[in-house]
């Protein structure tokens, strides 16, 4: 049988490990990207390491999420880290430049490279046939080092697209019906790679669409080939020398099929609070909507603006309603002003944001009290926008101007009829605007030695775990829900994402919004474990939902299932992550209930842990679900502490 494009890039980039699904592989690393409001933590963790230059052959730190400076927090963190980047030889894309993940496709991306990064929705790279993970910044730090990247071999999904979409319908109406089918924690451990007929005509922003929000089916990652269309996209970019036809065999062997005739699409929409609650947009219950926001990372290409504001043209935002848009990058905005689109937005009462992520994860425009909100953005988790009162709906960009206009839920089609298939004209341009003057080069060497880093008074130190002693007892210090985000753990909004370098203040604020009262309670318990429910630590790969219960003294995690990239986190920072072998145990276990562990490090070891919870008088037991380099990990108590043993193994031989 022939290979998939995502075991042909897995084999040219292995260094070592068992490709059999679910068996451990370690990988070579090309590209790293960071951002802003994540990336403070990974830097440390690099100075920490000791290394003059990052490793690799491309890392990049993006200034993209939290422009909105409401004190001098992330300002400084912005100067620390394009400090941090002169001195160790990456590139920084200035505030202004754009999201990171398009910018990153945009201006670096290489088919056939394989991309760390530091936020879940780096598999948006995976639109022109790279191997784009997103991981926790202790894992890009890894990455930045060189050394090899610990994954766990995935199952490739083929997803075989045919027909063609509506006038009307959006590539985000491919992604809602693969989340509707697969879930929110179906696609664990999947690669889903993209093929069929309806690929070779879809362009690259639409393909970038579906593969970003496959983050948000647990997947680890998606991909698309190397086909005509990236060849067009690359040389629009002023890149034509990066395109390598990289394609599946014809043979291909995969480890399941999934068929959707893009033909029988309608507009969808995904209701609260979850972005696999998704039903035809028709069927929803008609509600009046208060905000719209059309952008983030998953739906601001140029196609995307232009066809919502064309469904404007000749209409007015309602007046109940506040619509505001956020363009991926500064080289689209700049496209989209040349061809009159920006002045159709204005003319609709539309209001232009920065170019940044913003809105997506409660940076600015938080809905009102019980506010109903139309988004175009990846997720809507209760509180992800910044306020838990509020019921936030995912749509495409032209459902979505079509929204605005009514003041409730509409399609492009309830607005323009038959003109509809004027949308099917709009095209990606031939040629972009090509200027990377905000895009600062990495030094060399030489004038990498004489940068200071500038550490402004917010930035803190990176908190160490130690390694796990021989008995635990410990109280439970938080019994959670299914489906606990890691909005839920760790805030989002401009407030919150400032306090994400000091460590410290923001683990005053842990689980803030989900239980106010958790980080007083876990701080006086001195050392705890948290009990999860299903897919415990779903959605965004900040690490801080691991680094800030750590911090506040909790040991382990014990739940029914943990999601891919936190399990991760708690791992690389010293928090044991823990299965119920019966999940029945979970109903019997209570807050504050006190728990006894033996012979702990033996029984990581081992992969089997036995839990005594002395209030009630019995015992359960848990399993590991973690590879041999992961075990080693949480026994030396985190990555760092390994990270350094490896690099000094190495110096000595």
């Amino acid at each position: 049988m022939g290979k998939s494009l995502t075991r042909k890039i897995i084999e040219s980039h292995f260094v070592s490990g068992d490709m059999t699904p679910g068996k451990e592989i370690f990988i070579k690393v090309d590209q790293t990207l960071t951002h802003d409001i994540n990336a403070v933590m990974t830097y440390l963790a690099f100075e920490a390491i000791g290394l003059d230059r990052v490793r690799t052959e491309c890392s990049v730190s993006y200034l993209d999420h939290n422009l909105l400076y409401v004190d001098n927090k992330t300002p400084d963190d912005h100067i620390y880290l394009q400090s941090a980047a002169k001195k160790f030889g990456v590139y920084v894309s200035r505030p202004g430049n754009g999201i990171c993940h398009t910018v990153h496709v945009s201006r670096f991306g290489v088919p056939g490279k394989v991309s760390m990064g530091g936020d879940s929705h780096t598999p948006h790279g995976g639109a022109i046939g790279m191997l784009c993970i997103g991981v926790g910044g202790m894992d890009v730090a890894t990455a930045m080092t060189g050394v090899p990247m610990r994954l766990t071999m995935p199952r490739v999904v083929r997803v075989n697209l045919t027909g063609k979409l509506r006038p009307g319908c959006n590539s985000k109406e491919v992604i809602l019906e693969m989340l509707r089918r697969v879930t929110i924690k179906g696609g664990l451990g999947n690669v889903y790679e993209y093929v069929g007929p309806a690929v070779a005509e879809m362009e690259i922003p639409a393909r970038a669409t579906i593969a970003n929000m496959g983050a948000e089916m647990g997947a680890t990652t998606s991909i698309f080939p190397a086909d005509a269309q990236v060849k067009r996209f690359l040389a629009a970019q002023g890149r034509p020398e990066a395109y390598t036809e990289l394609l599946p065999d014809e043979d291909a062997e995969y480890d399941e099929t999934i068929d959707i005739n893009l033909s029988k699409l309608e507009p969808l929409i995904a209701c609260p609070h979850q972005p696999d609650n998704v039903m035809p947009l028709h069927q929803a219950e008609k509600k009046r909507v208060q905000q719209v926001f059309i952008g983030s990372c998953t739906n601001a290409s140029y196609a995307d603006i232009a066809k919502a504001a064309l469904v404007f043209k000749g209409h007015h935002v309602n007046e109940d309603v506040s619509c505001t848009c956020a363009v991926s990058s500064k080289q689209v905005y700049r496209q989209l002003m040349r061809d009159g689109y920006v002045e159709m937005l204005l003319d609709a009462g539309v209001r232009l944001l920065e170019i940044a992520c913003g809105p997506c994860c409660a940076i600015g425009q938080t809905p009102a009290t019980d506010g109903v909100a139309v988004r175009t953005s990846n997720r809507n988790f209760k509180g992800r926008a910044g306020n838990p009162t509020a019921k936030i709906y995912l749509v495409s960009p032209e459902s979505a101007a079509a929204t605005a206009i009514m003041g409730t839920f509409a399609t492009a089609e309830d607005i323009m009829g038959e003109n509809v298939k004027i949308l099917d004209s709009i095209h990606e341009p031939d040629q972009y605007d090509i200027d990377d003057s905000m895009i600062l080069p990495p030094l060399s060497p030489e004038e990498a030695a004489k940068v200071e880093i500038v550490r402004g008074p917010n930035i803190k130190f990176l908190p160490v775990p130690e390694p796990p002693q021989e008995t635990l007892d410990a109280p439970i210090s938080l019994k959670a829900r299914d489906n606990v985000s890691t909005d839920d753990i760790t805030p989002a909004s401009a407030e919150f994402s400032s306090m994400r370098s000091n460590i410290p203040l923001m683990s005053q604020y842990c689980y803030h919004r989900y239980d106010p009262e958790f980080a007083a309670r876990a701080k006086e318990m001195g050392q705890s474990v948290i009990i999860g429910g299903e897919n415990y630590g779903q959605g965004s790969s900040r690490e801080h939902a691991a680094i800030n219960p750590m911090y506040l003294g909790v040991k382990a995690v014990i739940a029914k299932s943990i999601a891919r990239i936190h399990k991760g986190n708690l791992v690389n920072h010293g928090v044991i992550p823990m299965l119920f072998e019966d999940g029945a145990d979970y109903d019997r276990l209570e807050q504050t209930d006190e728990l006894h562990i033996d012979n702990l490090r033996e029984q990581i070891a081992a992969r089997r842990v036995q839990i005594t919870d002395k209030t009630k008088g019995f015992s359960f037991w848990a399993k590991l679900e973690l590879t041999d380099k992961e075990i080693e990990v949480v026994l030396n108590g985190g990555q760092l502490r390994t990270l350094k043993k490896q690099l000094e193994a190495e110096k000595e031989a």
